[in-house]
């Protein structure tokens, strides 16, 4: 497995062949970040909605191929994070979503939990310009980056996850059972993951966007 270190030089690369410069800062957990999972009918509707399949595939715009999505190997025991070009890789992640699903045997008494992190990515002083642009008469920015470039900032969303600390001030707004869940006490597998790309917000020199946990809860 790439260290930051390595990541962070491998973008450095792919900035010089021209990907925008874009660089992760921070996460943040909004008011309501998790929603529990109580039915194995509900899982499936979360899963094809982040993928954007079956009866939300209305909201797959061209920018989907910028999302980064958890995807297993046949015997679903080593997960990857990849990008997909089309509905038919996004309904292969689902299918091998549905059978480590089957594999895990969630327990939905007990409830899953879904995650939704708030990733915030700066761009270096006076390089918004260079991105600016006007689509259909509305002026927006395109941010074009490498594969491997956008992978890199998911290896970066990804670790700052996972080395969440103790923060009372930041997290006293979460109830005890979220609290624990933030510093990952309680959580067990996680089902099923994916930063959405093709949802974003700009503004102040920030792009937001949004990481995706599926978590399956331990006994309390």
């Amino acid at each position: 497995m790439e260290s930051l270190r390595d990541v962070r030089r491998a973008m450095e690369r792919e900035v010089k062949k021209g990907s925008c410069p874009l660089m992760f800062d921070r996460l943040e957990f909004g008011m309501k970040p998790f929603q529990t999972i109580s039915s194995e009918e509900k899982l499936d509707e979360v899963l094809a909605w982040l993928l954007r399949i079956k009866t939300f595939r209305q909201y797959a715009e061209k920018t989907i191929i910028n999302n980064v999505y958890m995807d297993l190997d046949m015997l679903c025991k080593n997960p990857q994070f990849k990008r997909t070009h089309s509905v038919i890789d996004r309904e292969g992640i689902y299918a091998r979503a549905q059978r480590y699903k089957k594999r895990l045997q969630p327990d939905y008494g007990r409830g899953l939990c879904l995650e939704t992190v708030r990733c915030i990515f700066t761009l270096p002083e006076g390089e918004a310009e260079k991105y600016r642009m006007t689509h259909d008469g509305q002026e927006t920015y395109a941010f074009i980056m490498s594969n491997r470039y956008i992978l890199g900032l998911f290896t970066h969303c990804e670790a700052a996850r996972k080395s969440v600390v103790p923060d009372g001030v930041e997290y006293r707004h979460l109830t005890e059972q979220e609290q624990k869940i933030v510093l990952l006490d309680g959580v067990g597998d996680v089902l099923f993951q994916a930063l959405l790309l093709d949802d974003v917000e700009y503004g102040n020199g920030k792009l937001s966007a949004n990481l995706y946990t599926i978590y399956c809860l331990e006994k309390g």
